[in-house]
């Protein structure tokens, strides 16, 4: 997840200007290569350096922080899943060849698993120009057009588009999948990611396999005083949601894309219950920031504003959705609930119930 470094980087750079990083000129150095990045950061920002005097005095910043960087939730299991079924695969990238190597050096299995590794510096245009794609299918001595692309930026949308390939998009940014129009399917996180329709073999590790699976996820924690959301969970839904605060959780929610999650929540004095959940920023009311909406499957006869609440999350149902209508919304999270509920009963899961983290105050 290297838009978090660069963010990191920057915000603490820039203070040597007097400048402040908001973030919100993120979008602009998407995808691009490192000095079409460095010149937008130096124009908006008014600096007194060139692109290249940015790039010189910053890439020892980034060079210790590419050991901290994450990869992207789900990206370990693609590459781990098409390595093992036989799949080809390259990684072709705006960023000098050095930097792609150190990066994934922190990454164990990365480095062997890729056939093919085309760097910025390798090739004469990067993204979107389609150069960096091509040489990567001609590496792997395959035709362009059998070739699929998973991006995260629109540069590199567009060239997988311009070099004949279909490309899935995974928008880094949030709320910014209606500008990856191009792409041939835009999907909320590589966790929803499905090879058999591009032709590739299926995942076999959701359970039950069948229309009603579920991802096993490793148990991630969180946990705070249930505090009052919008006033929709009852009022306008009929769904009690008991909201937890994200402040001290932003890098855990980072990690975790938006969608349905389910497991267990503890009540520090009320007990242990069955609990599905969203996180994101729920399209159909458009939040302006990424909320966590637990909803504990109990009919309870009181509220509980204030109680501790601890939650083990244990697995994923579906990504975050836009709906039509209040009714299909409604229904749809009633269909989430009788997922959980029956999940939540079989062997895989129901063990996490007795987690010491549900009865901690």
């Amino acid at each position: 997840m290297a838009d978090g470094i660069v963010s990191k980087v920057l915000k603490v750079f820039l203070v040597k200007y007097g400048k402040q990083w908001d973030g919100r000129e993120a979008h602009k150095m998407l995808g691009k290569t490192p000095l079409d990045a460095a010149a937008a950061v130096v124009e908006d920002y008014g600096l007194p350096c060139t692109p290249e005097e940015l790039i010189t005095e910053i890439n020892p910043l980034f060079s210790d922080q590419w050991c901290k960087i994450k990869p992207l939730p789900g990206a370990n299991r693609i590459i781990k899943h098409l390595k093992v079924n036989g799949v080809v695969m390259a990684l072709a990238s705006n960023s000098p060849r050095e930097s792609i190597e150190l990066k994934i050096s922190h990454q164990p299995g990365w480095k062997e698993s890729f056939s093919a590794i085309v760097s910025g510096d390798e090739v004469r245009m990067g993204k979107p120009s389609p150069e960096i794609f091509l040489e990567a299918a001609k590496r792997l001595n395959v035709e362009p057009s059998s070739c699929l692309v998973i991006e995260d930026s629109l540069p590199g949308v567009m060239a997988g588009k311009a070099a004949g390939m279909e490309v899935v998009a995974v928008p880094s940014l949030p709320k910014q999948s209606h500008l990856y129009t191009s792409a041939d399917e835009v999907i909320n996180s590589l966790v929803d990611l499905q090879p058999e329709k591009w032709s590739l073999p299926p995942f076999q590790d959701c359970i039950p396999p069948r229309v009603e699976s579920t991802l096993p996820i490793e148990a991630w924690y969180i946990g705070g005083p249930v505090i009052k959301g919008f006033g929709r969970g009852s009022k306008v839904l009929g769904i009690p949601t008991a909201n937890l605060s994200t402040e001290g959780y932003s890098e855990v929610l980072s990690e975790h894309p938006s969608g349905v999650y389910f497991g267990w929540a503890g009540l520090s004095t009320r007990g242990i219950y069955k609990m599905v959940m969203s996180i994101g920023w729920n399209p159909y009311f458009n939040n302006t920031e990424k909320t966590i909406e637990p909803w504990l499957l109990h009919d309870f006869d009181e509220d509980f504003y204030g109680e501790e609440l601890h939650l083990v999350i244990v697995g994923y149902i579906r990504p975050e959705a836009n709906f039509p209508s209040l009714e299909s919304l409604i229904e749809k999270i009633h269909e989430d609930r009788k997922i959980a509920e029956k999940a939540l009963d079989l062997p895989l899961y129901v063990g996490y119930r007795n987690d010491q983290y549900l009865r901690t105050s």
